[in-house]
């Protein structure tokens, strides 16, 4: 039998969806309570951002749906706090990826020891939209073009 690692097992409790699909299933649960750190090695967590609505996407560097998104998602977060939240890797790892993308709106944090996707028993990229009480609103797993219409309205939500 083959080893699965933990970001590529589909989670046992979500019914199978389509890659990008909206899931309300998890409607109301709260952020995970999670060790999170800035580039610069400042520890924070997604806690330090209830008051306000927060949009957070899980991703790495090694994941082509993630990176295809990004863009999309940097531009489509020009109007709610939007934290681009990698899992597993390293500030330095991550560096010479966001130097090149540029990204206008996303705020990076590193999870280097993936207790976010772990905790929500999620695959990358996900994207999880949070009420400013820190409970969730939607996901989305998978890849998805977030400056479409209907996303952007997904976003909006937040408000």
């Amino acid at each position: 039998m083959a080893t699965v690692s933990p970001d590529e097992a589909p989670p046992a409790s979500t019914p199978a969806l389509k890659a990008g699909a909206v899931d309300r299933t998890h409607q109301g649960e709260v952020a995970p309570d999670a060790q999170l750190a800035t580039l610069d090695g400042k520890p924070t967590t997604l806690d330090a951002y209830r008051g306000k609505p927060l949009l957070v996407n899980l991703w790495a560097t090694w994941c082509a749906p993630c990176i295809a998104e990004m863009p999309s998602l940097d531009k489509a977060a020009a109007n709610v706090i939007a934290i681009a939240l990698n899992q597993g890797e390293e500030p330095a790892k991550m560096q010479p990826f966001l130097t090149r993308a540029k990204l206008a709106h996303l705020q990076t944090l590193s999870d280097p020891k993936m207790a976010v996707s772990l905790g929500l028993a999620t695959n990358l990229p996900t994207t999880l939209l949070y009420d400013a009480q820190g409970k969730e609103v939607w996901r989305v797993a998978g890849g998805r073009d977030w400056a479409t219409p209907e996303s952007l309205a997904l976003i909006a939500e937040a408000r």
